[in-house]
């Protein structure tokens, strides 16, 4: 295998005695997947006995992309196909002549699995993760604390080689970010290399590249991390980042928000507000619909909260949990927007609302338990059909927004819903 330069000096970090978490790409074209192949590979047969993981968000795409480069890189490097056994059915590649193998995982997200409990009693080596912005840093951290086996007696490092494209979530913040900061920690390293970095690809695939949307080209070819600085874009990125220092925002009247699982595959999540400050964020997993309800009787209790100041998820079971918590206020995502708006529902309208408080400064989220997620699940909403003539102002569908993260966006929908009672003031009536 002839070497790019940039692939020949991340090989180099990947064997110094300084980093342990490398990111390389940024772009298409510019030897991601065949880097890390390439490191795989080597290292099975210079450390005999050792075990290696390559993970992607899903096993199916791990076997239709990254592992056919695999065995491209076998290939090129004349290794008798002999010597190299693959269970398809096991997900593993061993190597009969060096006892070393390499584990083939599934990182996405999954429902029933959420703490990454399948890979609790995993020893492994050292780690390649294949497009790494398609996972949750959760996953790539517990990858990570899963390098330990041999690497005493071969005097290793625990090294992680995470690739990616361009994409504004925990990747961006982590490491392209700070890299660009100059604040990166010592033991982490930014590679980017491009398609202009590689002189082995065909002028035909920079031609491809070229007549792609100018989105994807900019994030592909250019290589362009502010890429979603784009139209249909509702929350700015930045300032989802603010809202955890914005310790400004003044405390104010108290509230409720919740957003109730459906059939047990999503969590509920009950938000305590003091005014526009999100001061309390509580979880539950595959409650009943009592236990929710005396949950949030509960909150409200401790809290002072009146039932009127209180809204939740009434579509599906929700409505259960709003029939037992008497005098509060349920929430409907399809019904009509208030105030003869032209949104497409009230959902949407208390997104679009949300997201101007977010972009003007205006909110302050007092916990960083679940900062990661309540900003990916937040910058994934977007307007749609802004192409289209039409004066209704419209989102993207939940299904489309649980495609792309692979979960649903139970934080996000929790907090919107807090935009109910700005919009409803003068319908609220409120006890003493």
């Amino acid at each position: 295998m002839i070497l790019t330069k940039k692939q020949t000096y991340a090989l180099d970090i990947l064997e110094d005695s300084k980093h342990t978490s490398i990111l390389f790409g940024g772009g298409a074209g510019g030897g991601k997947s065949a880097l890390g192949c390439y490191w795989i590979l080597k290292n099975c047969f210079k450390y005999p006995e050792t075990r290696w993981l390559m993970g992607r968000s899903t096993l199916k795409t791990l076997k239709e992309t990254t592992l056919v480069t695999f065995f491209e890189i076998i290939k090129i490097q004349g290794i008798d196909i002999q010597e190299v056994e693959y269970n398809q059915s096991m997900g593993t590649i061993t190597f009969p002549r060096t006892g070393s193998s390499i584990l083939l995982k599934d990182l996405g997200h999954m429902p029933s699995d959420p703490e990454f409990q399948r890979l609790g009693s995993l020893e492994i080596t050292g780690a390649f993760i294949d497009e790494a912005g398609e996972i949750s840093q959760k996953a790539s951290s517990i990858v990570s604390s899963r390098i330990r086996f041999k690497i005493d007696k071969y005097k290793l490092l625990p090294k992680l080689l995470m690739t990616c494209n361009p994409v504004k979530n925990w990747i961006y913040t982590e490491y392209y970010k700070k890299d660009k900061e100059g604040s990166l920690p010592h033991y982490k390293l930014f590679i980017q290399s491009l398609v202009n970095d590689n002189p082995h690809l065909s002028k035909h695939y920079i031609e491809q590249l070229n007549r792609l949307d100018k989105i994807s080209r900019m994030r592909l070819l250019v290589g362009d991390w502010e890429y979603e600085n784009i139209e249909d874009k509702l929350f700015d990125y930045d300032k989802l980042q603010d809202c955890f220092t914005n310790v400004f925002i003044p405390k104010g009247e108290g509230f409720i928000t919740c957003d109730v699982a459906r059939y047990g595959a999503d969590k509920t999540v009950i938000c305590l507000w003091e005014g526009w400050r999100l001061v309390q964020l509580t979880t539950i997993d595959k409650g009943d619909l009592v236990e929710i309800a005396n949950k949030i009787n509960t909150i409200a209790n401790d809290n002072k909260i009146t039932k009127s100041n209180i809204a939740i998820d009434e579509d599906g079971i929700g409505g259960g949990v709003v029939d037992m918590v008497r005098g509060c206020k349920g929430f409907r995502n399809g019904s009509k927007a208030l105030g003869k708006e032209n949104f497409k529902n009230l959902k949407t309208q208390c997104y679009y609302k949300l997201a101007e408080k977010v972009n003007n400064g205006e909110i302050y989220f007092c916990n960083t338990i679940h900062k990661n997620d309540i900003i990916e699940e937040l910058e994934i909403v977007r307007r749609e059909h802004i192409d289209k003539d039409t004066t209704t102002l419209s989102i993207i569908s939940k299904d489309k927004v649980k495609q792309s993260l692979g979960r649903s966006p139970d934080f996000a929908d929790t907090i919107m819903m807090r935009l109910f009672f700005e919009l409803n003031k003068s319908k609220i009536t409120y006890f003493g």
